[in-house]
């Protein structure tokens, strides 16, 4: 997934690098789907994919949200282009620099999915979300779960964590090959807290597994969903107050 903040000019080079992964992984897509389908009282809603990407995940979630008009805004035009097939809805659009082009309480639901890590101020963002959700509308958000259980052992070894990144040019002292751009990362008691200081309730957390654990080691993961805070990804669900 791409950025809905416009970031500095390092950052958005690297954003817009076509080599750069916006895909999270279909397990952490359909369970969430699974989750606002659930959540969404009845059909005809709104729900805004803040921070769409390509729409790869749209098209994942769209059987489970079908009835439902779902529109896509990220602030990469080339972003846009793509998602647009796969969407229909897109909007450009930024949550910094005057917010999203979008009325206030316009939304239903929100989708934000692995943008959190990215951002440079995710007050201003939640902010923001906060606005375009009508009262008692729902946030859907996903997040990489820094206490992970591998990042927990890895930690005692002495190993930098999966997922946290110390540059924007290569991998040093963790597992893996791809720099995504993470920025932030969050434990699941660390999440809640902040979403409700954000203005949101009933927040509740699930666990999804990563598609980037080694596959000797997958079965694991999606067992460690049942413990959400030790999950590899983080689902939370909150409604806006």
């Amino acid at each position: 997934m791409t950025s809905t903040t416009s970031p500095s000019p390092g950052l958005r080079d690297f954003y817009e690098n076509p080599s750069v992964p916006v895909a999270s992984g279909d397990g952490r897509t359909l369970r969430q789907a699974r989750l606002l389908a659930d959540a969404l009282d009845a059909p005809g809603q709104v729900i805004l994919d803040i921070g769409c990407g390509d729409g790869t995940a749209a098209a994942t979630a769209a059987p489970f949200l079908a009835g439902h008009r779902m529109i896509g805004v990220d602030w990469s035009q080339d972003a846009l282009r793509r998602a647009r097939p796969r969407m229909g809805h897109v909007v450009r659009g930024e949550l910094e620099h005057g917010g999203l082009p979008l009325a206030d309480g316009c939304a239903d639901a929100v989708l934000f999915s692995e943008i959190l890590e990215h951002l440079v101020d995710p007050d201003q963002a939640l902010d923001e979300l906060r606005r375009v959700l009508r009262p008692g509308g729902h946030l859907m958000l996903s997040t990489p779960n820094l206490a992970a259980w591998y990042n927990r052992a890895l930690l005692l070894a002495g190993v930098q964590p999966v997922f946290s990144e110390v540059s924007l040019r290569g991998i040093h002292g963790r597992p893996g090959s791809e720099v995504v751009g993470h920025l932030r990362l969050y434990t699941a008691r660390a999440l809640r807290s902040f979403l409700t200081a954000s203005g949101f309730t009933d927040v509740t957390i699930k666990g999804a597994p990563f598609h980037g654990v080694p596959r000797p080691l997958r079965l694991l993961d999606r067992a460690a969903c049942a413990l959400p805070g030790a999950s590899s990804i983080l689902l939370a669900h909150a409604r806006r107050r």
